[in-house]
C-alpha cells in the first residue's frame, strides 16, 4: 500500500500532515504506484538553500526540491521513489501571495515534486502539461 514518511525538520502548524500525507498517497494510488512510498521532509528555508548549493551549486532557498532514489528512465523502479523537500518558510510566502491554504501550497509542492521522482521533467512548455494536472489533482483529494 502507498506509504508517505512525513519528517519534520521544521515545527508543523497544527493539521498539516494529516491532510498532506493522505492526498499524496491516493495520488501515489491513482498514478498506478500505489505499492511505492515516499518521504517528504518539511524544512526551512536555511536547510533547504543548503541543500540546494550542495547539489545544485544554486546559493538561494526554494520550495521544493526532489531526490529520486533511481535514475529516471531506469526499467526498475525501486519502492522508495525517493524524497522531497518542502521549505515551509517559501511555502507560507506563496500561499499568502496565492491566496490559499498551506496546507495547498505544501499538497502542490509535493505533487510536483512526486511527478518529477515519477521521471518528468519541465524544460519546456508542453511538458509543463502533466505537473499541471497532478497539481490540481492532488486539491481534489
Amino acid at each position: 500500500m502507498a506509504q508517505v514518511n512525513l519528517v519534520a525538520h521544521t515545527p508543523l502548524p497544527r493539521g498539516l500532515g494529516p491532510p498532506v500525507r493522505k492526498a499524496l498517497r491516493s495520488l501515489l494510488i491513482e498514478l498506478g504506484h500505489g505499492d511505492k512510498f515516499l518521504t517528504v521532509i518539511l524544512t526551512d528555508d536555511q536547510e533547504i538553500r543548503a541543500l540546494k548549493r550542495q547539489h545544485w551549486g544554486e546559493d538561494a532557498p526554494t520550495d521544493v526540491l526532489s531526490f529520486p532514489t533511481y535514475e529516471p528512465g531506469d526499467p526498475f523502479i525501486p519502492p522508495h521513489l525517493g524524497d522531497i523537500v518542502i521549505s515551509l518558510d517559501t511555502a507560507r510566502r506563496q500561499a499568502a501571495e496565492q491566496g490559499h491554504s498551506l496546507v495547498q501550497e505544501v499538497k502542490v509542492l509535493a505533487a510536483h515534486s512526486l511527478w518529477h521522482l515519477l521521471g518528468h521533467d519541465h524544460p519546456s512548455e508542453a511538458e509543463w502539461e502533466g505537473f499541471r494536472q497532478v497539481q490540481a489533482r492532488i486539491l481534489e483529494l
